[in-house]
């Protein structure tokens, strides 16, 4: 203890014992204020974890709202082997398997072109003749029939793997390689879907043993491993990157009092060209390491390009956003408006809507959700077309935010002027009772001093100053105000020694302890 006490001395001198009636007082303001701010907190934050839980509730369940179509251009037995498979797989658990004929979807290429506009998360389709093919593998016993015979041009699947990857590989590739699997059961055990009585020979048994491999066509293969935090950490980043920065930037604005001092359409002018530049460099950064770290993804210098752009697009419709909670809304609410903006962002991205309760499709009015479409977009070479909505959301907030931030310079602007005409003010209201009381003192002064002199048997009368009245009072009022102005110079001087010492981020509080203790 002692040795604390020479370090930090003035941490022990000036303290009230815990019975003083100043302290019971402030006790009962304080603990009422932290008991506020701690239910308003933990309730937000129980909020937000709810709305990030409901999200992902039973997302197994809604599997069967994804949609896989399924086209038999064989007409044959490993088409009744497949729709057998899916009749003992089909529940909430599976993808529906939708059915289409022939005629409606001539070819692959079509199907391949359904899956590219999203108008279904894959396409499963058996090819023209498979059956046959199959049928002759195992009716003979020649080995040069069976070396001409492909098990992979029998059975293959459409889909896109960049599109939320984790649910491309968990629920529909993993998910129609057990229907193949299934299918290729129902039709080696017979179960009505082939005529297997006449198979013999090692040749056609190692056929019957794999009759088909399925076939992934895969319109962009994405098996990096930083795909994983495409629709979550990266979007957290680029929120945080803007919300530092704007942070950086208000407190410079204030440290320099460009509020007070500059016209308000130089400092829009200014400011924006400020946050463009920002985020145009952050973005660039952004898109760079997703290219850095591709891993053999392929992408080219076009989606390189398209793909800065977009995400600066979010970067900067976000630090307008963010710059709109700071101007309108109460500084004590701001990092839970931005908690909450984040936490909003994010779960519209986890999962694709189709997984998610359906009053989580709000998420379509959140620039990350947009974003993230168009990236998919660029990625897959155009094999998500959600332009028509995507990027007018993404316009709307970076035309509102906009709008309201260059309001709020002006409002910014007034409030600054303001402040400053109250601190000059105030200061004017201490000089001039400083200077009010002295002249009192002094009048005093004077009256003792002549009461004095005629007492005195001489009569002599005191020689008084030259100097009128008038003259006397700007003279002690420029005195007092420099002795003011020193004062203030040292105390900032000393505030700024002292505030070396960092305690944090602090922020304001909606409810706080009033200093006369009649609540908070």
């Amino acid at each position: 203890m002692a040795s604390l006490r020479s370090v930090y001395p003035g941490a022990f001198v000036k303290r009230l014992p815990s019975d003083d009636a100043g302290i019971r007082k402030m006790r009962k303001a304080f603990l009422q204020a932290v008991g506020n701010n701690f239910l308003l907190l933990q309730l937000l934050f129980l909020g937000l974890f709810c709305y990030v839980f409901g999200a992902l509730f039973q997302q197994m369940g809604r599997t069967h709202n994804l949609n896989i179509v399924f086209v038999d251009y064989d007409g044959g037995a490993i088409g009744r082997a497949v729709r057998s498979a899916y009749a003992s797989l089909q529940g909430d658990n599976f993808p529906t398997l939708t059915e289409r004929a022939p005629s409606d979807i001539l070819t692959p290429g079509e199907l391949w072109e359904s899956v590219c506009r999203t108008e279904y998360w894959a396409a499963l389709y058996v090819s023209p003749g498979a059956s046959r093919r199959l049928e002759d593998a195992l009716a003979t016993n020649s080995d040069n029939s069976m070396s001409s015979y492909d098990n992979t041009d029998i059975m293959a699947y459409i889909w896109n793997q960049a599109l939320y990857s984790p649910v491309a590989d968990g629920s529909i590739s993993a998910n129609l390689q057990l229907l193949s699997n299934t299918a290729r059961i129902a039709y080696t055990s017979g179960n009505g879907t082939g005529n297997l009585s006449t198979i013999s020979g090692p040749s056609a048994l190692s056929v019957l043993a794999e009759p088909w491999h399925l076939q992934s066509l895969n319109i962009q293969p994405t098996t990096q491993g930083s795909r994983a935090i495409y629709n979550n950490i990266v979007i957290v980043l680029v929120l945080i990157q803007e919300f530092f920065y704007l942070g950086t930037i208000n407190g410079l604005y204030a440290q320099f009092k460009v509020y007070s001092r500059v016209r308000p359409f130089r400092i829009v002018v200014v400011r924006n060209i400020n946050s463009t530049l920002y985020t145009l460099i952050g973005a660039l950064c952004v898109s760079g390491t997703i290219w850095a770290f591709r891993s053999g993804w392929d992408l080219n210098g076009n989606q390189f390009v398209l793909a800065w752009v977009i995400i600066w697009l979010f970067a900067h419709c976000n630090f307008l956003t963010l710059d709109v909670f700071t101007i309108w809304l109460p500084q004590a609410y701001v990092p839970m408006a931005l908690i909450s903006w984040v936490i909003l962002n994010i779960t519209s991205v986890l999962l694709p809507f189709e997984l998610s309760p359906g009053f989580y499709r709000l998420g379509y009015l959140f620039p990350a959700h947009e974003v993230y479409q168009v990236l998919t977009n660029i990625w897959s070479r155009g094999c998500n077309p959600q332009l028509r909505y995507a990027l007018p959301v993404l316009f709307a907030w970076e035309i509102v935010g906009l709008a309201l931030s260059v309001l709020g310079v002006f409002r910014r602007c007034h409030f600054a002027t303001v402040g400053e005409e109250t601190q000059a003010r105030e200061f004017r209201e201490k000089v001039d009772a400083a200077v009010a009381l002295h002249l009192d003192k002094m009048d005093q002064g004077r009256g003792r001093t002549r009461g004095g002199q005629e007492d005195q048997k001489d009569g002599g009368k005191m020689r008084l100053s030259g100097e009128t009245p008038s003259e006397d009072e700007e003279a002690l009022q420029a005195e007092m105000a420099g002795v003011i102005e020193r004062i203030g110079t040292r105390q900032q001087m000393e505030r700024e020694r002292t505030g070396s010492c960092s305690f944090g981020p602090a922020f304001d509080v909606p409810f706080r302890y009033v200093p006369n203790g009649k609540g908070v």
